[in-house]
């Protein structure tokens, strides 16, 4: 190969300082033939070829692209080094470009033969992985990285997070973690969440949420202040059932202001829930509602009319069961409404939502006829209680307990001089 002036040898030098990509790797080098390529006598190109290089690069940084690429194709190059140099840099256009299937072709042209200089045949090795990655071609991208550790001799965290990603990709979840780990094991100075994540998402996809939450607990104490990483082990605990754990965590999360999602606001709610301290989350969630951090919808204003039933709450519990219930005329929240105001011994409000509810065609008739049967009896309406617990017996679910009040409100009306 003949040298090129210093004037084109700084052209292509300026050129060639383009792009390099990273990748992951697995591999058994051989490091003799490594240093010896590494000490081998620098390649240039040859003079007629560097000289349409040099004016290909020209149209090129003029924004010339196309015609970059057009006068790219029609170099003929006899010489493998310089076929090989020009192939790589079309191949880079034309990934730019976006033409992935004619990028891969002539990057894969350019690897083929070998003849690069070291460091261009490790970068043009990389970057062929990468192409493979974005046309999802797993699988030979794989291979390239797995070539460029061989070729190199080098490890790389992010060629290891590279093959774990194609692994993921795959469905290969089991061969994910080992590469996992040994990216995480490079970047021990310089940490990078993103590697633990892949780590989290493939035991995911497992269902090994177990081991979900090993990785998500270290992650929490190598990057303290990632609040996503406290929200995302919060919500892993309550998938192995661990509470008590998952309510602390969550409850540290939202106390340094971590929360970025209504679906974090809702999970330290439902923790207290879980671990029996109801009241505390209808308080939570009441505040949450009332803040605009969850929806004020028919769902959690049902949520919270539940959560302040649980903390035997009657009247707040009745409140919100009836607002939810405005939604959409829901019957058995009505129904439910209803029937708290008969505890609460609010019995005029108690009839009428009870009414409503049988309006709206509730299916609970029998339940609602018992607690209208009470309502009135309560007031002395001994005709219309036992008209109603009358009518809770024609249902299968009240019939044995609608008897016995019969009597019980038949004898009640008769002390009292009331003819039924």
């Amino acid at each position: 190969m003949k040298h090129l002036s210093k004037a084109t040898a700084l052209a292509l030098l300026i050129s060639i300082s383009g792009a390099a990509v990273t990748a992951p790797a697995l591999a058994a080098p051989n490091y003799a033939d490594i240093e010896q390529r590494k000490k081998a006598k620098t390649k240039v190109m040859g003079e007629r070829v560097g000289k349409k290089m040099v004016a290909a690069f020209e149209q090129y940084n003029q924004e010339q692209v196309d015609e970059a690429i057009k006068a790219l194709r029609e170099i003929e190059a006899s010489d493998a080094f310089d076929r090989a140099t020009v192939d790589r840099f079309l191949g880079q256009m034309l990934a730019q470009k976006e033409q992935m299937v004619d990028a891969i072709k002539y990057i894969a042209a350019a690897v083929k033969p070998d003849v690069l200089n070291f460091k261009d045949q490790a970068d043009t090795i990389k970057l062929l992985g990468d192409l493979y990655v974005q046309t999802q071609n797993y699988a030979e991208a794989k291979k390239m990285y797995l070539k460029w550790m061989d070729f190199t001799g080098e490890e790389d965290p992010k060629v290891y997070a590279l093959i774990a990603q194609a692994n993921f990709e795959s469905k290969l979840y089991n061969e994910v973690i080992p590469m996992a780990d040994k990216a995480i094991a490079l970047s021990k100075d310089k940490p990078v969440k993103d590697y633990y994540m892949l780590k989290v998402g493939a035991y995911f996809e497992q269902k090994k949420y177990k081991d979900a939450v090993g990785v998500l607990e270290t992650a929490v104490q190598v990057f303290p202040t990632d609040g996503k990483l406290w929200t995302q082990l919060g919500k892993f605990y309550m998938q192995v059932e661990q509470y008590s754990e998952g309510l602390t965590v969550m409850q540290v999360a939202y106390d340094k202001g971590y929360f970025d999602s209504e679906t974090d606001y809702k999970v330290l709610a439902s923790y207290y829930s879980l671990v029996d301290v109801p009241y505390r989350a209808a308080t939570y969630y009441d505040k949450f509602i009332k803040e605009g951090k969850v929806k004020r919808d028919k769902q959690n204003v049902t949520a919270l009319a539940s959560y302040y039933h649980a903390a035997k709450n009657i009247k707040e519990a009745a409140k919100y069961y009836n607002e939810a219930a405005q939604f959409d005329n829901d019957a058995e929240l009505v129904r439910r409404s209803g029937a708290l105001l008969v505890e609460l011994q609010n019995y005029s409000d108690a009839i009428e939502r009870l009414n409503k509810a049988l309006e709206l065609g509730s299916e609970k008739k029998g339940s609602i006829y018992s607690s209208l049967a009470e309502a009135y009896l309560y007031q002395e309406k001994y005709k219309q209680a036992y008209q109603a617990i009358l009518k809770a017996q024609d249902d299968p679910t009240t019939a044995k307990f609608a008897k016995s009040w019969a009597g019980f409100i038949k004898d009640k009306a008769q002390r009292k001089g009331v003819a039924l």
